[in-house]
């Protein structure tokens, strides 16, 4: 099997993380891989805020779970971390005024995620980045960071050295995942 299609076969969205910093040679890898995404008419509209510092981490993982709580839901483990101890956050957004932000925007993720994997690091897509970027705290990040264009927050996508336990057997896919017109 080539190594592409083995690497978006095997990954798994990860939800546990060893308490270990990744290297930054290979945040700046994954972070590359997602400049190639393609965009619509080549736009590139997308933006990628690729966060290690700690305290920066913790402010967005406490937005998330923020509006996690005004919607009255919990993160798929119960945890107080939507970001489940990850130590690397790569923020992807996107610019408004493109129509084919959230499609850019979402491909960035997907090369990162795949990025991430076949470098033996696990990741995961967190979601609500859009809701966290309009509360006034987000957009003030933003501003902090030196973004004043108008973003829309498209995903978290969280990476780091997965536990050994966080891996579960992939499910089947479903019988009637792809309709055949011969």
């Amino acid at each position: 099997m080539k190594e592409t299609i083995k690497n978006i076969i095997t990954r798994r969205s990860v939800k546990k993380y060893q308490d270990r910093d990744v290297a930054q040679e290979l945040i700046e890898e994954i972070v590359k891989a997602g400049t190639y995404a393609p965009t619509g008419r080549n736009s590139q509209s997308p933006i990628i805020i690729a966060v290690t510092n700690k305290a920066l981490r913790d402010k967005l993982s406490n937005l998330n779970l923020e509006i996690i709580r005004s919607k009255h839901l919990t993160t798929s483990s119960g945890e107080e971390d939507p970001f489940y101890g990850a130590p690397v956050v790569l923020v992807v957004l996107a610019r408004k005024d493109v129509p084919t932000r959230v499609y850019d925007g979402s491909l960035v993720m997907e090369n990162m995620m795949l990025a991430a994997h076949s470098l033996g690091l696990g990741s995961c897509w967190i979601h609500r980045a859009k809701e966290m970027f309009e509360t006034e705290e987000g957009r003030q990040v933003l501003l902090d960071l030196g973004i004043t264009d108008e973003y829309e927050g498209i995903g978290n996508c969280i990476v780091g050295y997965a536990t050994e336990d966080a891996l579960k057997p992939q499910k089947p896919r479903k019988d009637d995942y792809v309709v055949w017109a011969k």
